[in-house]
């Protein structure tokens, strides 16, 4: 193969086939590179834009990014459904295929010791909003004070007083709600990771994120996990709860992943 190998993930030799027509990054099929045991999934890609210096200049536009970003986690998902990969961060590349094996060979141990923790485990994704935003929620009835009248004033001091209460009882429920929910997934779970809070303007999300988190679940236990869940979140009254996955591990694979801002 010539150009640069793209490397999506590292797994176990898997017998179920991949889509026949799925497309990984720079639209190139992903192909199994087989050593020791293992196997890297990768793509050709093209030198002119996945060398060292262009990769860099890509990685500032945001638009490049996307769609990179897209055709990788494409990739990931579909390895998701035969097998259980142990995906590497986005735009790992090797000048070719000896420089992917040297890669495996020195980091074999460190693979088979990760791939053996997240056998048959899937990642599921939980976050928490607050859906009224503070200052909606702290909005007076009116504009502003009244210019005039010592008791109208009094009576709109003690109406922002109110809202000001309310709104923070808001929150306090919503903060009481998510430390519950956290520690009723994290019981259920193997394993759970907590995240930063998601910014409403790269999410794009509506509402206030107070809990952002990801658990470890045996496959087999996913359904069971769903509808945990489902129960908690009936009990949330304008608190919106946000079920994603089933996922690669991300979260569960150390320094061999890194987090995006791609929604999962």
């Amino acid at each position: 193969m010539t150009g640069l190998r793209y490397v999506y993930a590292v797994c176990r030799p898997f017998r179920s086939a991949l889509q026949a027509q799925l497309s990984g990054v720079a639209g190139a099929p992903p192909k199994q590179l087989t050593h020791h045991g293992l196997v890297a999934v990768v793509s050709t890609v093209p030198e002119a834009d996945f060398a060292e210096a262009p990769l860099r200049a890509h990685l500032e536009d945001l638009d490049w990014l996307a769609v990179t970003a897209r055709a990788h986690q494409q990739v990931i998902d579909a390895l998701t459904a035969v097998t259980t990969p142990l995906p590497l961060r986005l735009a790992t590349v090797f000048r070719d295929d000896s420089g992917l094996r040297t890669m495996m060979e020195a980091r074999e141990e460190e693979f088979r010791r990760v791939l053996d923790r997240l056998e048959g485990r899937v990642e599921w994704g939980v976050k928490v909003y607050v859906e009224t935003e503070p200052t909606e929620a702290a909005e007076p009835s009116e504009p502003g004070p009244p210019e005039h009248g010592t008791g109208s004033g009094r009576d709109y001091l003690r109406r922002r007083r109110l809202q000001t209460r309310a709104h923070e009882g808001v929150w306090q429920r919503a903060a009481e709600f998510a430390g519950r929910l956290h520690e009723t997934l994290s019981a259920f779970a193997e394993d759970a990771r907590l995240h930063a809070p998601q910014s409403a303007t790269l999410s794009g999300a509506s509402g206030q994120n107070v809990l952002n988190a990801s658990y470890l679940v045996p496959r087999a236990n996913s359904e069971e996990f769903v509808e945990l869940v489902d129960r908690e979140k009936d009990d949330a009254p304008g608190i919106r709860v946000e079920l994603t996955g089933p996922w690669a591990a991300y979260s569960f694979t150390g320094q061999f992943a890194e987090e995006s801002e791609v929604e999962r």
